[in-house]
């Protein structure tokens, strides 16, 4: 099978690539995760310019119509540089929910200000007591009249903090764990009602835990129709799963290229570390580990548009080999570095708080290996 980039996916490659390498030095990074955004407004703004954000949605809607292939080029590169920007809480998380659950006027309305970089939204799923489970929601909205009376609560809400409007999942029907009775909403950050609180997670994102007091929302805050809910939310999770892959893939990539550069400098007893082969045994695994998951995120990529069953076992598939992988090279890299690698300083214990995190979202390695079993 032929696994090379068109000429137009090349070149899209290329600029991301480009500008990363001039814009996106580690240092430069390290100062803008220090801020309350943390992230470079003019950054967000560049990927405008590029037309990443407008990747994903028609063209009808000021986007690109590209399909998932150029998604999956995207996310490697954003992994390979620690991009902190909120590209996949606003694109791949609440962009997936707009393109598969809006109305055509919804969409006309929520899609062209993301593609421009005028606004960005954000995605709650997950609540306290929901660990993996999509449909373990608690949060109700009522019909009162022609309006929804939301409560309920959030937790580590994606870039939260930093949306202009959040997109949320609340039930309004059925018991708590019930796959059916849910339905998507979105709400203006500034809503009376709904309280956000801002803090910086641990591989330098933005998390946010988010209440909903008594929310009021017009019946137009409903997105599409409740009934495709719970199946959106596993296509959903089938195309986060897909571009997380990438990222990982890409932070493996760099980590790997790191630790070859730091064994050719680093002497111990009068050559480089590099010469001793238990060392080079060792870095030969990552490299097997780096190809390995990026064989896997083009695997999952080019099943997102097969059936169900096909497209989620590819999903877990990859994500517990990308959760195995991760914890191996990003363990090995900081190893070989000795103790500088977890250093603030050095960005190799940044690669590997942000595979960490990449392992728990949507399902950790051992949770995705039973769903695999299970699925076999």
């Amino acid at each position: 099978m032929d696994f090379s980039f068109s000429e137009e996916q090349t070149l899209l490659k290329n600029a991301l690539q480009n500008y990363l390498r001039d814009a996106y030095d580690f240092e430069t990074r390290r100062k803008a995760v220090q801020t309350s955004e943390g992230f470079r407004e003019e950054v967000w703004k560049q990927f405008a310019e590029l037309g990443i954000l407008a990747l994903p949605f028609g063209e009808k809607h000021q986007g690109l119509d590209s399909a998932h292939v150029e998604t999956m080029i995207v996310m490697e590169e954003m992994g390979r540089h620690l991009v902190t920007e909120p590209y996949v809480p606003s694109v791949i998380l609440a962009g997936s929910v707009l393109r598969h659950a809006a109305s055509e006027a919804q969409k006309e309305a929520l899609i062209p200000p993301l593609a421009r970089g005028e606004e960005r939204y954000a995605l709650a799923w997950t609540e306290r007591q929901s660990r993996f489970d999509l449909f373990d929601v608690q949060t109700t909205a009522k019909k009162d009249g022609k309006e929804y009376k939301i409560q309920g609560h959030k937790a580590a809400v994606p870039g939260g903090g930093l949306a202009d409007k959040i997109i949320f999942t609340a039930r309004l029907s059925g018991d708590s764990r019930a796959r059916d009775g849910l339905a998507f909403f979105v709400a203006d950050k500034s809503a009376k009602g709904l309280e956000i609180a801002d803090y910086p997670a641990v591989d330098s994102s933005r998390g946010a835990e988010i209440v909903f007091d008594t929310l009021t929302l017009p019946a137009e805050s409903l997105l599409g129709d409740p009934s495709q809910t719970a199946d959106i939310l596993e296509t959903l999770r089938a195309e986060a799963i897909a571009a997380l892959s990438s990222e990982a893939a890409g932070c493996m990539l760099a980590l790997h290229a790191a630790t070859m550069e730091f064994a050719k400098t680093r002497k111990q007893f009068g050559q480089p570390i590099g010469k001793f082969q238990v060392l080079q045994h060792r870095m030969v695994d990552m490299f097997i580990h780096c190809q390995e998951s990026v064989s896997m995120s083009y695997m999952v990529t080019l099943t997102l548009n097969a059936p169900r069953a096909e497209r989620d076992k590819a999903a877990s598939a990859a994500k517990a080999q990308i959760g195995k992988s991760g914890r191996f090279v990003g363990q090995q890299a900081v190893q070989l570095h000795g103790g500088m690698g977890l250093s603030d300083e050095l960005s190799i214990g940044h690669y590997l708080k942000r595979l960490t995190v990449i392992d728990a979202l949507f399902g950790n390695m051992d949770y995705h290996l039973r769903r695999y079993a299970d699925a076999a």
